[in-house]
């Protein structure tokens, strides 16, 4: 029997793989909201009311698998965990007093809640979608497989709530005592629901410890099939106030309402700079190439260290300019006319990087057909395939996607979204473009996006095309300098990624960067406080994510 090989256990390896997914639960209006203190109590009472029956779906589940267990120590970490969740029922009336909330009459068990607790007690069963478990469960070895299953089932909604209140009480001001849902909050994140959470995840570990692969994967599925149910279950908490979540939501789109999108490519939409890709693809090209074109042109040696010598001058001359730009007096406030002035250098540096590279020739020779084929093969960042099908796709938003890139080649970008969507018919691609004769490049740049400046008069361009009679909101999601204004002249400007370089020279002029779900709960507030939720442009504020799945969560909901 093959033994899978689970470094750190597997509780902390499925939690590491489908962690990201929590953002699905964190950005709904009920959690956006209750950040907020301002979720309306008769919404907080009917997900408790539902959560009672969650927590006798585990009370049941645990019992079954208690059952199955053949260990003697295992069976009694079971029962504990089971007359954890029995004392919490008993309790639970006197625990959302304590919250203060007066309790309402037993609400009518959801369809979401349904779907939950069904799948809770089918796999605590041992039916489980897809899998061939034997009807007749016989032998112990059997039945512990089960008992795992039924943990690893149980084991992430435990987790995810203690890893959201964790996220929304470091929002918290601890001297608040406003906040109408802090003892909520406190509760889960106590030592004690922490260490609930751990002894399910060691027992988890321990059950499983002498599966083999096939079995681990299974584990894998009941796992993530959960964290999917637990989005579905809050996702489903019904709201009656406005939220400012989804986005989409948001816009009536029955009366016109649209957002645009607009985005970078290089290192937005993917994991690696495009300009190195079609190096990569010249430098491959000549190492294949015996016909005697290869005579007039460098070889692929000459080709990697001309494309080397270039990659440096650039990255040098790149950080000159930064450094040049640094050295100014950092303002006070939000200063949009001293940036637009500063990134005047960049536009000089980045047109002078892409003559050199003309007169390099490192771009000559390349077939239009080879340069598709790499992008339908390039690598997109971990869900942003899935936010431009489903946005794409969505016939109750009116949406234009626009991608606004430096790159040197507009079919490249064309063919990597073409694979990812297989409808170009709503994406607009505005980029530079390579010279061709015969879909051979001459070597050319079409220059169309060079600086910030150009990519910024492309984005008011398209804007001024707009019906100005409905509501429009824009989004620009960028990650690079060149993004900058543009991300400052949308209505909500989303930095995606990590890059030092593009805070440190915002922050130089007076722009703050907040993390994207805290600026949303600021919002909540203000919704709450004046009665509507105002985007702004040239606010100076831009908001942070680390993944395409916060983008999603935030601009159309649930992946589901």
């Amino acid at each position: 029997m093959g033994v899978m090989d689970v470094e750190g256990g597997i509780a902390m390896k499925l939690w590491t793989k489908f962690r990201s997914e929590s953002v699905f639960v964190n950005y709904t209006p009920f959690f956006v909201c209750l950040a907020a203190g301002k979720l309306d109590a008769d919404v907080f009472l009917h997900y408790t009311s539902q959560h009672v029956h969650l927590l006798n779906a585990f009370a049941h589940a645990y019992e079954l698998a208690e059952d199955c267990a053949d260990d003697e120590e295992d069976k009694k970490s079971i029962r504990r965990l089971r007359k954890h969740v029995l004392d919490k029922l008993k309790l639970h009336d006197s625990l959302v007093r304590e919250w203060g909330f007066e309790l309402s009459e037993e609400s009518r068990v959801t369809n979401a809640t349904v779907k939950y607790t069904d799948f809770l007690l089918a796999t605590a069963s041992g039916r489980i979608e897809g899998e061939k478990v034997p009807g007749k469960i016989a032998t112990p070895f059997e039945k512990t497989k089960i008992a795992a299953y039924t943990l690893g089932a149980i084991a992430p909604c435990m987790r995810l709530f203690a890893f959201i209140n964790k996220e929304i009480q470091a929002l918290l001001d601890p001297n608040d005592s406003c906040h109408i849902y802090k003892k909520w909050i406190d509760h889960y994140c106590s030592q004690n629901f922490e260490a609930y959470a751990f002894r399910i995840e060691e027992l988890l570990d321990t059950l499983s410890i002498s599966m083999t692969g096939e079995e681990l994967d299974v584990i894998e599925k009941v796992y993530h099939q959960s964290m999917r149910l637990e989005v579905d279950f809050f996702s489903s908490q019904p709201i009656i106030q406005e939220a400012v979540v989804p986005l989409s939501q948001t816009l009536d789109s029955a009366s016109g309402g649209q957002v645009t999108i607009f985005c970078d490519f290089d290192l937005t939409c993917t994991t690696f700079d495009s300009s190195a890709i079609l190096a990569e693809i010249a430098i491959i090209t000549m190492q294949k190439d015996g016909s005697e074109i290869q005579l007039a042109r460098m070889s692929s040696a000459d080709l990697r260290s001309t494309w080397d010598a270039l990659s440096t001058q650039y990255t040098e001359e790149f950080e000159l300019c930064v450094e040049s730009i640094a050295l100014t007096e950092m303002v006070n406030s939000f200063s949009y006319g001293g940036l637009c002035k500063a990134l005047e250098q960049f536009a000089d540096f980045e047109k002078k990087a892409n003559s050199r590279v003309v007169q390099s020739g490192v771009l000559k020779g390349l077939n239009q057909e080879d340069i598709k084929r790499a992008g339908q093969g390039l690598i997109l960042q971990d869900g942003c395939k899935g936010f431009f099908q489903k946005i794409m796709k969505n016939e109750n938003l009116t949406a234009a996607v626009h991608i606004l890139s430096y790159c040197w080649c507009g079919d490249l970008i064309r063919s990597a979204f073409s694979s990812a969507t297989g409808d170009l018919k709503a994406l607009n691609v505005h980029s530079n473009e390579l010279a061709c004769d015969e879909s051979i490049t001459t070597g050319e740049i079409i220059k169309k996006l060079e600086s910030p400046m150009e990519k910024l008069q492309a984005f008011n361009n398209i804007l001024n095309e707009r019906d100005k009679d409905c509501q429009q909101l824009t989004v620009y999601v960028g990650g690079s300098v060149g993004d900058l204004l543009c991300l400052l002249e949308a209505d909500i400007g989303i930095v995606m990624g990590s890059s030092p370089t593009l805070r440190r020279l915002g922050e130089q002029f007076g722009v703050s960067f907040v993390p994207l779900f805290s600026g949303l709960v600021a919002k909540q507030r203000e919704v709450a406080e004046v009665g509507s939720c105002n985007w702004k442009k040239l606010s100076g504020t831009l908001y942070t994510v680390s993944s395409w799945d916060e983008i999603h969560a935030f601009i159309l909901g649930s992946c589901s």
